[in-house]
């Protein structure tokens, strides 16, 4: 009933496969329509992450690419041209990001430089780690109240009650 997930560079399809069938064993669900809200439940918290972690890692990807691009261009910049350089080096980032060509030759000075495409990675990796560490906590926070409201579920499927108290 569902369909195979995306997968960005570095995921999984294991660690999809996982959630899904521990997501699926918590609510045992026993009619179609229990069904599609398990899938739903499973694929929400994968598609979350992965849009956070994507977007993120291209906005550090970026910012690691503007450091690189200024250690090599302001490099000996007489303090007069400072901001000016800065504004340049700012550029060429966007550029990078925005257009093929550019991002061609950037790459290219970069990795006359040393700074292949790896470094780049690692860079921007080593700047996003602490907003990483945040959405995972989220995330890790999601999971707890989700194991929590499927454990009340089966108890009240249990009772064969509804899940409203007393008033």
């Amino acid at each position: 009933m569902a369909p195979p997930p995306l997968l960005l560079p570095g995921e999984r399809l294991e660690h999809y496969h996982a959630l899904r069938q521990a997501i699926f064993a918590d609510l045992a669900p026993r009619s179609a329509i229990e069904w599609l809200l398990a899938i739903d439940v499973a694929e929400l918290p994968w598609e979350i992450q992965r849009i956070l972690r994507h977007k993120l890692l291209e906005t550090y990807r970026h910012k690691a690419v503007e450091a690189a691009l200024r250690r090599i261009d302001m490099v000996g910049i007489d303090p007069d041209f400072e901001n000016r350089a800065e504004y340049y080096t700012q550029q060429n980032a966007l550029s990078w990001r925005t257009d093929p060509i550019a991002a061609t030759e950037i790459e290219a000075r970069l990795a006359a430089y040393g700074f292949d495409q790896d470094a780049v990675t690692t860079g921007a990796y080593v700047q996003a780690r602490e907003v990483l560490v945040l959405f995972e906590g989220l995330l890790n926070a999601a999971q707890t109240k989700r194991t929590l409201l499927l454990r009340e579920i089966r108890h009240q499927r249990f009772l064969g009650g509804s899940m409203r108290g007393p008033r």
